[in-house]
């Protein structure tokens, strides 16, 4: 027998339509923002958030907390000048 149409997905006690996507809630951790999921003919699919790697060796998660960027240094940053009182005259 065929089904009439795309079937719906469960994941834990929730019920999504074909095509919906959503966050995770995974007791006891909660809602999983770096974890989207979503519904493709009654199969539920699931992927974590792919991030860069991070080329410095102190990452920080401020902007994004699934992935860790290097902090922009002021001192030493090749894409920024100097600051004004650290530049020497001859003057």
């Amino acid at each position: 027998m065929q089904a009439d149409g795309p079937r719906a997905c469960r994941f834990g006690r929730r019920w999504y339509l074909n095509n919906e996507s959503w966050h995770p809630s995974v007791p006891p951790f909660g809602e999983m923002k770096c974890i989207r999921c979503w519904c493709v003919s009654g199969e539920t699919h699931c992927q974590r958030q792919e991030c860069p790697p991070a080329a410095c060796a102190s990452p920080a998660r401020r902007d994004n907390p699934c992935c860790a960027k290097c902090r922009r240094e002021c001192q030493g940053s090749p894409d920024l000048p100097p600051p004004p009182w650290a530049q020497t005259g001859s003057g």
